[in-house]
């Protein structure tokens, strides 16, 4: 749990932390593409993803990219310490990248660049900003060029979503909680994270005995940096999205002020819960919000089919690290059960 946001992947409306990654962005950068580096592959990958678009000049590698009075420092060398700096991450930025392309090749997909700028002219509509201006908050703040955006975070994400080729359904169900998500009431409450269960039982214990030193007990002891450093202070819990399904139900299971939860186990981390109250909710008529709670709905459905496709097309690539060592066999099905075969090699030769 790195993050708060590892449990709670709420967003406020407004936030430009939120901006940057909202809609269907977020899943192409939670799925870990990573888009950041762009070579294209071929010349169908590289129209699909605007690489027409002027770039800088690149020495080649028979030309020394700088000179110190006399001596030079060869393309070869600075190569040399990119890959030892950078390597492992623009590797799997390529591969990714690659099961991409390959997978739009296979199916005869395409993405045009009209397709691309549409679809930043609806995003940046969308927060009120011109194109231009989104394009120098997002330099800015995330270091994205343009060209980098259009062709690194854009295409992959349009490539995936024809990929998955599925229409989205919104039933009245997701509604109902979309509502209650968006103007329902909200749990208040501190968090406490650990990482083993015997260290969680073992301070359990101790905040049974002084729930009021709660707070205190998450500054010296939650191994979640940034809510211990607010005393265990996280966003108020939804009802049905944002935070880890277990947590939510712990959530709002509490009623009294002070109370503790039960130890909530959140992937491979122990979380304990301190129940500060509810928000007041918002009262809106169903039929004045069903435009926008559906729009929001399906870019969250979007999100979903498009991590699903990217994660489907890795489980059955063949794909083998010779940088990091790392090989991994495409899923396998046998006896009904779907197996991951995988083979690490390490510096042993193991």
């Amino acid at each position: 749990m790195q993050e708060t946001t590892s449990l709670h992947k709420t967003s406020k409306r407004g936030n430009r932390g939120t901006i940057l990654v909202s809609g269907t962005l977020i899943a192409i950068l939670a799925a870990g593409i990573g888009m950041q580096v762009w070579r294209a592959e071929n010349s169908k990958a590289a129209e699909q993803s605007n690489t027409a678009a002027a770039t800088a000049p690149v020495s080649t590698p028979d030309k020394p990219v700088a000179r110190v009075n006399t001596q030079s420092i060869s393309y070869q060398e600075l190569a040399r310490e990119c890959v030892e700096r950078h390597g492992r991450e623009v590797l799997d930025n390529v591969i990714n990248r690659t099961l991409i392309q390959q997978a739009c090749a296979d199916a005869g997909v395409s993405v045009s660049v009209d397709e691309v700028n549409r679809k930043i002219v609806e995003i940046s509509k969308k927060f009120g900003l011109p194109v231009d201006q989104w394009e120098k908050m997002l330099l800015a703040e995330r270091g994205l060029s343009p060209i980098q955006y259009r062709r690194d975070v854009i295409w992959p994400m349009l490539a995936l979503e024809k990929l998955a080729g599925k229409e989205v359904t919104i039933t009245q169900k997701m509604m109902r909680e979309a509502y209650v998500d968006n103007y329902g009431p909200r749990v208040k409450a501190r968090m406490m994270v650990l990482d083993n269960l015997r260290r969680a039982q073992e301070y359990y214990e101790k905040i049974r005995q002084a729930p009021d030193e709660f707070e205190n007990f998450v500054r010296d002891y939650s191994t979640e940096p940034n809510s211990r450093a607010l005393g265990g202070t996280v966003p108020p819990i939804r009802q049905y999205s944002g935070a880890h399904e277990e947590l939510r139900k712990a959530a709002f299971k509490m009623k009294t002020p002070g109370e503790i939860s039960g130890i909530i186990q959140v992937d491979h981390q122990y979380v304990i819960l301190k129940f500060e109250g509810r928000t007041e909710p918002i009262e809106h008529d169903l039929d004045d919000v069903k435009i926008q709670l559906d729009q929001e709905l399906r870019e969250r459905e979007v999100q979903k089919m498009v991590a699903t496709t990217f994660d489907d097309l890795k489980k059955r690539a063949r794909i083998d690290n010779h940088l990091t060592g790392e090989s991994k066999a495409p899923v396998t099905q046998a006896s009904g059960t779907v197996t991951e075969g995988t083979g690490v090699q390490t510096a042993l030769g193991q």
